[in-house]
């Protein structure tokens, strides 16, 4: 086995590991074994535990990321793009069960790599501009967009992990009973807000 590919080897091991066990739980020595070579082997391509764990998450994200923005950028209307966002993110954890699995954990202090919050941050980023268009289309102040597409953007992940355990629904159904709830919900959106009841 070439260097390369004992490296992809001990990546797939250790994703694997992590989805199974979570970072805590998965140790070097048992990811070793399972790849037949001792622990100096992970050591000499990751450094250790933390190093295999930050290239797997990064992959993760990117394929995560990748999905989405594609989808983003393939869409024609405002509801259409919305739809292909919340499918992209079904997508990915049908797809990618583990890789969701270990986004959705926390990672380990210290870790300089991306957690699951900064991921969803940085998909909601790129959903900003499509609903500031829409709200000075409907005469909503723009300036709340980045509040509401961090709104969409974790309602779809929270259901994506819901789903992820509980497959009674079909993808398709999924998504178009998220973009149910969020279409219309931000069709019928106030210009000024308020709670009926509020406190101060």
């Amino acid at each position: 086995m070439t260097g390369r590919e004992r490296r992809e080897q001990l990546v797939g091991i250790g994703r694997k590991h992590f989805a199974d066990r979570g970072f805590e739980g998965a140790t070097i020595e048992e990811i070793a074994a399972s790849a037949g070579v001792s622990k100096p082997v992970v050591y000499e391509h990751f450094g250790g535990k933390e190093g295999l764990y930050a290239v797997v998450v990064d992959r993760e994200i990117q394929a995560l990321l990748s999905g989405v923005t594609s989808a983003l950028d393939a869409g024609t209307s405002s509801r259409q793009i919305v739809e292909r966002a919340a499918l992209a993110l079904l997508d990915y954890v049908e797809n990618n069960a583990d890789g969701f699995r270990i986004l959705v954990r926390d990672s380990p202090a210290g870790q300089a790599t991306g957690s699951f919050a900064s991921l969803m941050s940085d998909i909601a980023s790129q959903v900003e501009h499509i609903l500031a268009a829409q709200f000075k289309e409907h005469r909503l102040d723009p300036k709340a967009a980045p509040m509401y597409a961090q709104m969409l953007v974790g309602m779809i992940a929270l259901v994506g992990q819901w789903w992820l355990d509980n497959r009674k629904f079909k993808k398709h159904e999924v998504a178009a009973h998220v973009v149910n709830l969020a279409w219309n919900g931000l069709t019928g959106l106030e210009p000024k807000p308020t709670l009926t009841s509020r406190e101060d």
